[in-house]
């Protein structure tokens, strides 16, 4: 095992949980954005106030690509799992 196979099953682990945690992040992004900018235009200054919908978001997010994040962290597994009789031992 060389280090270019260490770097590229690395490399590779990182953008799958990209990948994967892409979704909620934006949700919870532009969830996030639009209520400051309601609070900026009614200038309602409440901290706690964009929590509550970030939640729900997320939720909703995580209910719908559900499936497709599954399937995306079992293929990258099944991957590895493949690799492992190759390897030096």
């Amino acid at each position: 095992m060389d280090t270019q196979f260490v770097v590229e099953i690395a490399r590779s682990s990182i953008y799958t949980t990209l990948l994967v945690s892409a979704p909620m992040l934006l949700l919870a992004l532009v969830v996030g954005l639009s209520i400051s900018l309601l609070q900026a235009i009614t200038q309602i200054q409440e901290m706690t106030l964009t929590f509550i919908p970030k939640i729900f978001g997320v939720a909703i997010a995580l209910v719908i690509f559900l499936p497709w994040m599954i399937t995306t962290v079992v293929n990258f597994t099944s991957q590895i799992f493949a690799i492992i009789p190759a390897l030096p031992g």
